[in-house]
C-alpha cells in the first residue's frame, strides 16, 4: 500500500478526494497547514471540523504548529492580486517537504477538488515542486466529485466555510462597493 500526504484544506474539500484515494488503495495521512486562514475562529472550525471528519473517515493528519498569518500577509502586501500563487506555493511546499521527512510515496492536496481555485497553476507548481523536493506529486481530477463531496459533506455535517481562507476572500464575499 502506498503512502500519500494529503494538505487538506478544510473536511468539506477532502471527503471526496480522501475516497478516490482510499479506491486506490492509498495509505492517508492528512496534513493541515493554516498560515493562510483568517481570522484565527475561522481556522478553529475549520481545523475542529477535520478532525471530526478524520475521526469518522479512520485517517490521522499533521497539524502545522503555530499559527502565523503575518507570514502569509507579509508575502503578498502589494501584490494582492497575485497571492493565490504565493498561497499555493506556500502550502504545497510544505506539504511536499513534510512528505519527503515522512517517507511518503507521494504528496498531493485537496485543492484540486475546488471548482473555485486555479488548477492549472496548483498543478505546475505541485510538479516544480516534487523535483525540488524529490517527492512525486500525484494527480487527480478530483472536481469530478464535485456535487458528491458538497452532498456528502452535507449529510456528515461537517462546517461548510463560505471563502478560501484568506483575509482577501472574506473582503470579497461580505464587501461590496457603494455605486455613487
Amino acid at each position: 500500500m502506498k503512502k500519500i500526504l494529503v494538505h487538506m484544506c478544510c473536511a468539506p474539500c477532502s471527503v471526496y478526494p480522501v475516497r478516490q484515494l482510499e479506491k486506490e488503495n492509498f495509505h492517508i495521512m492528512g496534513f493541515f497547514y493554516k498560515n493562510n486562514i483568517h481570522p484565527y475562529s475561522e481556522c478553529l472550525k475549520r481545523q475542529e471540523s477535520l478532525e471530526i471528519y478524520a475521526q469518522t473517515a479512520g485517517f490521522r493528519v499533521i497539524w502545522q504548529e503555530g499559527y502565523e498569518p503575518e507570514t502569509f500577509l507579509r508575502s503578498v502586501v502589494f501584490r494582492e492580486d497575485q497571492r493565490c500563487i504565493y498561497c499555493y506555493h506556500d502550502r504545497l511546499k510544505s506539504t511536499a517537504l513534510m512528505a519527503r521527512r515522512g517517507k511518503f510515496d507521494y504528496f498531493t492536496t485537496t485543492l484540486l477538488y475546488s471548482r473555485f481555485q486555479n488548477h492549472a497553476l496548483i498543478c505546475d507548481i505541485a510538479r516544480s515542486l516534487e523535483k525540488s523536493a524529490g517527492i512525486p506529486f500525484y494527480y487527480q481530477d478530483f472536481r469530478e466529485g464535485w456535487k458528491e463531496g458538497i452532498a456528502l459533506s452535507k449529510e456528515m455535517n461537517l462546517y461548510r466555510q463560505q471563502y478560501c481562507g484568506c483575509i482577501y476572500s472574506e473582503k470579497k464575499r461580505f464587501f461590496k462597493e457603494q455605486k455613487s
